[in-house]
């Protein structure tokens, strides 16, 4: 397995985010190739724990080669959605002191063209961060309809285009020329465009799209944040990481929903129980400095965005 090279994003201020106690219990739901989780370990004594998850098989294969036989390590293959089950089988519940989420495709998925996630590089058209399960980008291509491709693309891409480029899927694949690579999917985006936006690959918002429907990644990460404030014990923290509008926004407005009572009439003189902020939010959101973006031009759009469990 050939490896690629990565950089965690944000690696000191997410880790010192979490406010890390040298005997507490910490999730990496993102584990990469383990920048953070590497971080985190560093601050923790034989008492303390880290669940490291990943949907990835290479990455969990590298987790385990890497932290296999750490004692403090718990290694699970599978989506962060998945921790909720995880800490019932654990006891666990309201007993986490940290989660960090870094939200999104991780360099060795994009640099390995075998992945078919980047639209540089020519490779099999699949997209999955799990190849072992699922529908990969081609299979559902092949069977889509229009319509449902053009809401894909406008909804999760943000693309104004959608039903140009819906269109031209649908009609390459009717003539049998239904795209099977990275390359062929580009081409055909290129030739559905109008015009070229100054400054962005016109297929960024396509593969975006189609990657986080594939992998049903706003879906998951809506789950996981439903569960958070009963996962985190007292004082424990939720750090995430997002790269694109709408994570950030999901993450925004739950992390602000939760630590606001919100609107209540004035004939109402005392909160509700169920209208108490269960969080509350910790410092403003981060961004990479210059010296991250000089190495790691990757970095320029990701955010950090922290909150802390209330007692």
């Amino acid at each position: 397995m050939q490896e690629y090279a990565h950089r965690s994003v944000l690696l000191a201020e997410s880790v010192d985010a979490l406010a890390i106690r040298s005997d507490g219990l910490y999730v990496d739901g993102t584990f990469g190739r383990g920048g953070h989780s590497e971080a985190i370990l560093a601050k923790l004594n034989d008492k303390g724990r880290l669940w490291m998850i990943d949907k990835d098989g290479q990455a969990v294969d590298y987790a385990r080669q890497r932290f296999g036989t750490d004692p403090r390590c718990l290694i699970r293959q599978g989506s962060f959605v998945q921790l909720s089950e995880l800490a019932s089988e654990q006891g666990c519940r309201g007993k986490i002191d940290g989660i960090l989420l870094d939200l999104g495709v991780s360099s060795p998925q994009l640099d390995d063209p075998v992945r078919g996630f980047s639209f540089l590089r020519d490779g099999p058209l699949d997209m999955r961060m799990d190849a072992s399960r699922g529908m990969s980008a081609a299979e559902w291509l092949a069977e889509a309809a229009p319509e449902e491709i053009a809401e894909v693309l406008r909804e999760y891409g943000e693309e104004r285009f959608a039903k140009r480029i819906a269109r031209a899927i649908v009609l390459a694949r009717e003539s049998g020329a239904a795209p099977q690579t990275t390359q062929q999917l580009v081409a055909l985006i290129e030739a559905a465009l109008p015009f070229k936006e100054r400054n962005k690959h016109p297929a960024t918002r396509s593969f975006q799209a189609i990657r986080i429907f594939i992998n049903r990644e706003l879906d998951e990460l809506r789950a996981l944040l439903d569960d958070a404030c009963d996962l985190l014990a007292p004082g424990g923290r939720l750090a995430v990481i997002s790269f694109h509008s709408l994570e950030d926004r999901l993450v925004k407005r739950f992390m602000r929903d939760k630590s606001s009572v919100g609107y209540l009439p004035p004939e109402v003189p005392v909160v509700p129980e169920e209208r108490r902020p269960r969080l509350k939010l910790v410092g403003k959101p981060v961004r990479a400095g210059e010296a991250e973006l000089a190495v790691n031009p990757r970095s320029r759009s990701a955010v950090l965005r922290v909150a802390e469990r209330l007692s």
